[in-house]
């Protein structure tokens, strides 16, 4: 079975570290980017993502403005996105789903539900 790839777009390589650390001991290959632009790019350049980890809170653009853009174009589209944020107040979940996210996990992440939905997004 190909090994599934994951792009982790966060601005603080600290949670790029841990997430990292834990998905690259689970078999899975991970690529990072600290902005959505450089996401943007990493996107362009592979064609085999199978799902992006988006920070919600970042600087220039957020996650939110980031999936918005990624529904409008169609290399990107189809990606799932798993929103992960420190926000864990009611209706954010809700939010971050509405405005396209597969999924939502928040921080700190509790790695068994990161990974049960990740396998989720991308069977």
């Amino acid at each position: 079975m190909p090994q599934k790839v994951i792009l982790i777009i966060d601005d603080d390589n600290r949670n790029i570290f841990a997430l990292k650390a834990v998905l690259k001991a689970k078999g899975y290959e991970c690529l990072s980017a600290i902005s959505a632009k450089d996401g943007f790019s990493i996107i362009e350049e592979r064609a085999d993502i199978s799902v992006v980890l988006m920070d919600m809170m970042m600087p220039e653009m957020d996650g939110y403005q980031a999936m918005a853009t990624m529904k409008k174009s169609l290399k990107m589209q189809n990606i799932p996105v798993l929103a992960v944020t420190a926000q864990a107040m009611v209706g954010d979940k809700e939010r971050c789903l509405s405005a396209g996210a597969a999924g939502y996990v928040s921080k700190p992440i509790n790695v068994d539900e990161l990974l049960e939905q990740i396998e989720e997004v991308t069977k």
